[in-house]
């Protein structure tokens, strides 16, 4: 059976704080071998997601990986974060640029800040604390000239110090084996670990996909918007992600990283689908 992992929003509210553990006490008896908790654009949910990974880490048995991006902080700010996040146990980090606050007119160093990922990666690497993860980007960073400069880059953070990368969604396999076989040939090493997106909400994977740059194959969007009419959504989903999936792991994939949106039901029926049964049950540590 493959590893598993799982992504999660901190919560911004008591409701949503309910909906997280929800989320969690639902897939951790997928045994993941670690979950993460994301930030907001422009670092808006800085402390959200520090209190989110904090509790995570201290009431319960299930290894955290903490977001930590370049945006809106000064070097000592974002490496003091990271220290906190040592001193509490948590080894891994999954480090990204970040995207910049909604409205601006794109990515802003901090002028005392990081000025890309491979310079906080870097300086991650340098405390020799962290398991550092990065972002790829299978069909291209939407601000690259294109893949093989994309995939340079790539190559300069694990250079840096990333021990593994977690690619955007897709939805088609092929998309993650080229992209795997190109990483190779520029002489990337680290696992490349596909991020799996069931579809819980059409209308917003349609906005997100369009931000990101992730293809959708017309037939997908064809389907959906039959399954929209008849009501079968979330049928669909799960047999397109079990698909999806079951081609990736045929492929020789050992690793599946779900981007769970704190919405767990899709994602545990398709692993369920996938023959993986629950053997975990979440140990609070409090």
């Amino acid at each position: 059976m493959p590893a598993l992992s799982f992504e999660f929003f901190p919560p911004k509210s008591l409701s949503a704080s309910f909906r997280l553990w929800d989320c969690v006490n639902t897939l951790a008896p997928l045994a993941p071998d670690f979950v993460s908790v994301t930030y907001g654009a422009g670092g808006t949910t800085r402390k959200l997601t520090h209190e989110a990974v904090s509790t995570l880490q201290a009431s319960t048995d299930l290894k955290v990986a903490a977001h930590l991006t370049c945006v809106d902080a000064t070097r000592e700010e974002t490496l003091a974060i990271a220290g906190e996040y040592a001193q509490s146990g948590i080894t891994d980090i999954v480090a990204l640029r970040g995207d910049a606050p909604k409205g601006s007119a794109g990515f802003q160093a901090h002028p005392n800040g990081f000025a890309s990922s491979v310079d906080l990666i870097g300086a991650l690497a340098e405390t020799g604390h962290f398991n550092i993860r990065v972002g790829a980007y299978p069909e291209k960073h939407p601000e690259a000239a294109d893949q093989a400069a994309d995939i340079a880059f790539l190559k300069r953070k694990i250079d840096a110090g990333a021990t593994a990368a977690i690619t955007q969604f897709f939805f088609e396999a092929e998309t993650f084996f080229r992209f795997r076989d190109a990483c190779v040939k520029a002489g990337i090493d680290a696992p490349i670990i596909p991020g799996i997106l069931p579809v819980e909400n059409w209308a917003g994977v349609q906005k997100f996909a369009a931000q990101c740059g992730t293809s959708i194959p017309p037939v997908v969007a064809q389907a959906f918007e039959n399954a929209t009419r008849d009501g079968t959504t979330d049928l669909l989903a799960t047999a397109l992600a079990t698909e999806l999936c079951d081609d990736l792991l045929s492929g020789g994939v050992d690793h599946l990283h779900f981007y769970t949106l704190n919405k767990p039901q899709l994602t545990y029926d398709v692993a369920r689908a996938l023959g993986i049964t629950p053997k975990h049950r979440l140990q609070n540590v409090a």
